[in-house]
């Protein structure tokens, strides 16, 4: 797979450490949004969308993020130390409060991924400067497509629909 297309949405607050939003295409086929450019203490670098981490209430079983202070369900105030128990592999003594939707699984394809994103928001940071600037959009920008798409693809008599729907 190859990274495609990087599109950076630079964050203009000043001080803040998240840098940008990055939207990747790989093969021109497979989208992964949500992807942050943060100013760590050793550099930048990429975060990876994910998602928080929860765990269920036993009075009611209702699921809630591991530092809620009170259950989404009853409204019963919860352990506030709970997340202490959930803990990083790998000898890693660090908390776990958030685990990954996409991500690269070996370090060449991280370092590749963001050796393409950092070049990508270097010459975005150059674009922003110039009059009449417009930051690319993030969102959106494909949902035209599902319009001219036949209800069936490559013969399979499977229809898809959308979640939620009767």
């Amino acid at each position: 797979m190859h990274l495609t297309e990087v599109r950076i949405n630079l964050c203009a607050g000043r001080g803040s450490r998240l840098k940008a939003f990055c939207s990747l295409t790989f093969d021109g086929t497979f989208v992964v949004r949500d992807v942050k450019l943060i100013d760590g203490n050793d550099g930048l670098f990429l975060a990876m969308p994910s998602r928080k981490l929860c765990d269920h209430f036993p009075n009611c079983s209702e699921k809630n993020h591991l530092r809620a202070r009170f259950c989404n369900h009853c409204g019963r105030r919860l352990n506030e130390d709970r997340y202490m128990a959930h803990r990083n592999g790998n000898g890693q003594n660090r908390l776990k409060l958030h685990a990954d939707i996409a991500h690269p699984i070996n370090p060449e394809c991280r370092q590749q991924i963001e050796r393409t994103v950092l070049s990508a928001y270097h010459r975005e940071l150059e674009r922003s400067k110039m009059p009449g600037y417009v930051p690319p959009s993030l969102d959106g920008e494909d949902f035209d497509i599902y319009d001219d798409m036949p209800p069936r693809m490559n013969g399979s008599h499977s229809e898809l629909r959308a979640i939620g729907t009767a």
